[in-house]
Order: C-alpha cells, then sequence, then structure tokens
C-alpha cells in the first residue's frame, strides 16, 4: 500500500511518500497549506503521480505524549483534506520530527535559510519512516 504522510503546518505542508511494499519513505515536495486544503492542482498532482491509498498526518504530541494544542487544528484539516480528495486518512505522532529534520539537514551544511523550504517534508518522511517501521515490527511479531 502507498502511503502519503502529511506534515501539516499553518503556512505549508510536507509531503513524503512511501514505496508499496511499505519499506522506504521519501520526501516528495513541500505545497502551501492553502493548496493542499483545497485539494487545488499543485496537490491533485502529487495524488495522481504517487496514487496513495492513505493519508498519514503527524500529530503534535507534547513530551508527557498527549495530544497537543495544535491536535484538533490538525485533526480538523486532515479531515477536510481527506474528505476532499476520498482518500482515508490515519493519524501518528510527529514529537520532535521537525527538530530531526532541521539537525539532519544541518549536518548536511545548509544554512537556516536554505533549510526553509526542506524542513517539513523532512519530517514527513522521518514520521512516515517511523509508522513503517512500527508497523513491520508488529507484523513480524504475529
Amino acid at each position: 500500500m502507498r502511503v502519503l504522510a502529511l506534515d501539516i503546518g499553518e503556512v505549508r505542508v510536507g509531503i513524503a511518500v512511501c514505496d508499496p511494499g511499505e519499506r522506504v519513505a521519501s520526501p516528495v515536495c513541500v505545497l502551501p497549506a492553502s493548496e493542499v486544503l483545497a485539494c487545488a492542482k499543485p496537490f491533485r498532482r502529487v495524488l495522481e503521480d504517487w496514487e496513495p491509498e492513505l493519508l498519514l498526518c503527524g500529530l503534535p504530541y507534547t513530551l508527557s505524549g498527549e495530544e497537543g494544542p495544535q491536535a484538533a487544528r490538525i485533526r480538523a484539516a486532515a479531515a477536510q483534506v481527506s474528505a476532499a480528495c476520498g482518500i482515508g486518512c490515519a493519524f501518528t505522532d510527529e514529537r520532535l520530527s521537525s527538530a530531526e529534520a532541521k539537525r539532519s539537514l544541518r549536518e548536511s551544511g545548509l544554512s537556516e535559510k536554505n533549510m526553509r523550504g526542506k524542513v517539513d517534508m523532512i519530517a514527513a518522511s522521518l514520521f512516515l519512516q517511523a509508522w513503517l517501521d512500527e508497523r513491520a515490527t508488529s507484523n513480524a511479531e504475529r
């Protein structure tokens, strides 16, 4: 199953995708949040290119494991996108994914300015990969 991960921010949405075998997550792009929420042409093109069967949206949890203050906004936005494009959605913990994405980009030599458009899609690929790994582990234990 191909899964498209969405790191939904107020301004931008980072997008990542996995292979059909659900083994590897890869960053795809970053789009303006307004285009994703409206299921506008650029986002529809991503959907056509990758043909996902599930949207995986990152939910911000606090360090204590509770849903963070932005979670309700993310849930509402995800429901809107899911309904507009006719693809079901699921949620996963995105805690610290943006911080990890920034650290990774910094290590590769990018400045804050140059990493601005990349952080969100890298964060989406990080929480998608964690979700894939968790599924693989739980399937192997069965």
